[in-house]
């Protein structure tokens, strides 16, 4: 449903909207090849009940959520004055400039290799970025006795690459799993970090139903995390496996995490377990704590959104199946788990059920197979008013993998350094010049933004990653104007209708031809 590939590569070399979005940004908005096509939709009859079964409203008249010095003129009524500012907390307010986030980019080793292309492109848009699991237990350099972290080496540059370009928008928020919790990953971000950092607990992902996982091909490092206390199969230590492994028979190994809340038997004692974890983590010194779960059954989604207001957190991101991932087993991710669009429209249902009784339900950020602003939107209207953002896994990484390729071609010092995997330019770039100035449409905005002088320590893949986001910001702002909202916090589940009957009776929207209807024989017979 995002429209992206069911394997997209690091070394692709085109050419799908997102991948050439990553170049020209708003220009992919508009249909190719300008006064030698016309153009018309092929979205005519939505099947089964997805994100695409939901269409956006437009209005005819009217203008709503103003932001502060626009009058509803035509002449400030344009769709390039929509805000899409916002925040999200509770006691300490995290504000974005665009309504999204990276998913949690981890232990992977995609995630790591183009880490800069992504935390300081995150942090030129202003948008938070999640720091996965499993980064220190992983890290060969990093020093761990005891329980206590003495050396971080990845995670420290992990966090420190995005607050170097921070300016107030946006956020690094570092992620902990069962592993994590006894490494001492809290307690070693909070010395070092305070409140720059938002610490978020893991209770799962849409991809998958078990925890992180990673492929290493080498032996000893499988030995070494296995030592450090990672599930490792097939076991390293095995002699038969050792000697396949020499053979060439497997040629990996993988590690996985642990099971969180297998000690529960009941919510009340997984609830119990929570709230001292939220407890522990406060009297550290975290203000800002966040929880990510994943398409568990509704039992486990009401307990999250339940548990998470109840704790005061700052953020609830839910993931749908049809997320992505670093690495999952692929009949798992095919096959497990609620749909994203079951799972938040489910979500707004027991968050309204808090609300109403009066209590300050946690914010909430979607996430599961979404890539395009029509997605966005529509994501924020379903779980609106309670969904802040939209949570953005594989559609956020491509920008990195074509922006390092391109700068491992033109920069050909860099390449090693930036993990670019192309020899020479294909002809999907270019096409578009050869210099990055010719091949980015926001070269120049992200130069404005740092100063000429600076743009030489700017990776490609962060340019990339701003001039992706000027598509998405463009078009999200071109669908509000539509809706008749001109700050993005205005939009609402009435600003979205169903395709077909079946969507209708499972998100509880209305159908296309019943939304308004009643008004519509008003005007009639009056």
């Amino acid at each position: 449903e995002s429209g992206l590939c069911t394997l997209c590569r690091c070394d692709c070399a085109g050419r799908c909207e997102t991948w050439l979005a990553s170049l020209r940004g708003r220009k992919l908005l508009y249909p190719r090849d300008y006064s030698f096509v016309t153009a018309g939709s092929a979205n005519t009859t939505p099947v089964g009940v997805s994100y695409n079964s939901i269409r956006i409203d437009g209005y005819l008249y009217g203008a709503h959520g103003l932001p502060k010095g626009l009058t509803n003129s035509e002449d400030d009524c344009i769709f390039p004055n929509v805000s899409l500012e916002g925040e999200f907390g509770q006691e300490v307010k995290t504000k974005f400039r665009v309504p999204i986030m990276t998913g949690a980019l981890g232990s992977t080793f995609i995630a790591a290799k183009y880490w800069e292309s992504f935390a300081i492109g995150a942090a030129l848009v202003g948008i938070p970025i999640v720091v996965g699991e499993n980064v220190v237990g992983i890290d060969k350099q990093a020093v761990i006795e005891n329980g206590k972290i003495k050396k971080a080496p990845e995670l420290d540059r992990r966090i420190q690459t995005f607050l170097r370009y921070f300016d107030g928008y946006g956020a690094i928020i570092v992620q902990m799993n069962v592993e994590d919790s006894r490494n001492g990953v809290a307690e070693y971000v909070i010395e070092k970090y305070g409140d720059k950092v938002i610490l978020e607990l893991k209770w799962g992902q849409g991809a998958k139903c078990i925890g992180g996982e990673i492929q290493v091909k080498d032996l000893d490092y499988a030995l070494f995390l296995k030592k450090r206390g990672y599930v490792v199969d097939p076991d390293p230590e095995d002699p038969e496996v050792q000697k396949a492994f020499k053979a060439g028979a497997i040629k990996s190994i993988a590690r996985h995490s642990r099971l969180g809340y297998t000690s529960c038997s009941t919510r009340e004692e997984v609830r119990e377990k929570f709230m001292k974890a939220v407890e522990y983590l406060r009297k550290l010194g975290y203000k800002r704590i966040s929880l990510k779960t994943g398409s568990y059954g509704m039992e486990a989604l009401a307990m999250a959104i339940k548990y998470a207001s109840d704790a005061e957190l700052d953020l609830l991101t839910i993931d749908g199946s049809g997320g992505g991932t670093g690495m999952s087993p692929w009949n798992m991710m095919e096959s497990w788990g609620v749909p994203s669009v079951l799972l938040h429209a489910k979500a707004y249902e027991y968050a309204k059920i808090l609300a109403d009784k009066g209590k300050k339900v946690v914010d909430m950020a979607f996430a599961g197979g979404i890539a395009k602003e029509d997605q966005i939107f529509k994501a924020l209207a379903l779980g609106a008013p309670f969904t802040e953002l939209v949570c953005m896994g594989r559609a956020l990484m491509i920008p990195g993998f074509v922006g390092s390729n391109i700068e491992g071609v033109l920069k050909p010092e860099n390449k090693q350094k930036v993990n670019g995997n192309w020899d020479k330019l294909p002809p999907s770039v270019s096409q578009f010049g050869n210099t990055p100035e010719e091949i980015f449409a926001c070269y120049y905005e992200v130069e404005k933004k740092v100063g000429k002088e600076e743009m030489k320590n700017i990776p490609f893949g962060a340019i990339a990653l701003y001039t992706l986001a000027d598509k998405l910001s463009a078009g999200l702002q071109q669908l509000l104007a539509g809706a008749r909202k001109f700050s993005v916090s205005a939009i609402c589940r009435e600003d979205i209708y169903a395709a077909n009957r079946e969507t209708a009776r499972e998100t509880g929207l209305a159908f296309i031809t019943e939304k308004s209807d009643e008004i519509a024989k008003k005007i009639l017979t009056e």
